[in-house]
């Protein structure tokens, strides 16, 4: 695949809530342009490092460098251009009493943009909503309509880097595989960086390239997604969550 730079690296990453360690010694590097899951059942600490990333979790000790930048512990205007959340529950991302419009225009305003009707008009046709979204409020979306919205937003600053934290799993079925397809369209188009938190094996088979698997708040094992296709982990926890899945997950989300 000959990715050259790294977008994100992780070095010796610890995360504390309180006295409390909640992620130890976590080293990776995700490739830009590459889409990297990190796996693991909840509370293995995978959102607890988005958090870190975005400038959510402040104590925290290591290194964090996005796109050849060094993350500070605090939020920086400047690090919204490069990097964006989306998080798993859309309803409450999105502020209720303001329209998507509102929504899609405040990073503009705060980053002191031009041209913002025009940049909304576009950023909901590029996730696939139409004109009659613009001025709607949350309440009159459905769950995939709101998740549509809140990619939308996390793209109006045109980043590189999209940590995504199980942006499916508050979504009907029916639903999830729509917004799935829409993020990986995304990627495609606009040559994004995806670092994704899921516990949910077929989503990695069929969004990612790498995967990190997570017990305990350290990683286990760093494999390649067609060892989903061979089973070929090689630490005992990753053979267990794989067991779990019942083999092959990679199967069912190509369905």
């Amino acid at each position: 695949m000959g990715w050259n730079m790294s977008a994100i690296v992780l070095k010796d990453l610890n995360i504390s809530y309180g006295t409390t360690r909640v992620v130890h010694d976590v080293t990776l590097d995700v490739a830009e342009g590459e889409s990297f899951a990190l796996v693991g059942e909840s509370g293995s600490g995978k959102s607890t490092i988005l958090k870190a990333i975005a400038g959510l979790a402040p104590d925290w000790t290591g290194e964090i460098t996005v796109l050849g930048q060094p993350r500070g512990h605090r939020v920086d205007r400047g690090f919204a251009t490069t990097c964006q959340m989306v998080f798993q529950d859309p309803y409450g991302s999105l502020h209720p009493r303001r329209t998507v419009d509102a929504v899609l225009s405040e990073p503009l305003e705060v980053h002191g943009l031009g041209n913002r009707a025009a940049r909304v008009v576009e950023m909901l046709a590029a996730v696939g909503l139409d004109q009659r979204f613009r001025f709607r409020f949350p309440h009159q979306l459905s769950g995939g309509q709101r998740q549509r919205v809140a990619i939308a937003r996390a793209l109006m600053l045109e980043p590189k880097v999209m940590l995504l934290d199980e942006p499916t799993s508050a979504l009907d079925v029916s639903v999830q595989a729509e917004i799935l397809n829409l993020l990986k369209k995304l990627r495609r188009e606009q040559g994004l960086t995806y670092l994704m938190v899921t516990h949910n094996l077929p989503v990695v088979g069929f969004m990612c390239d790498r995967m990190a698997l997570m017990n305990k708040g350290r990683v286990v094992e760093i494999a390649p997604a067609t060892a989903l296709h061979d089973g070929s982990f090689t630490d005992p926890y990753s053979r267990a969550l794989y067991a779990a899945s019942g083999g092959n997950p990679a199967r069912e989300a190509q369905a």
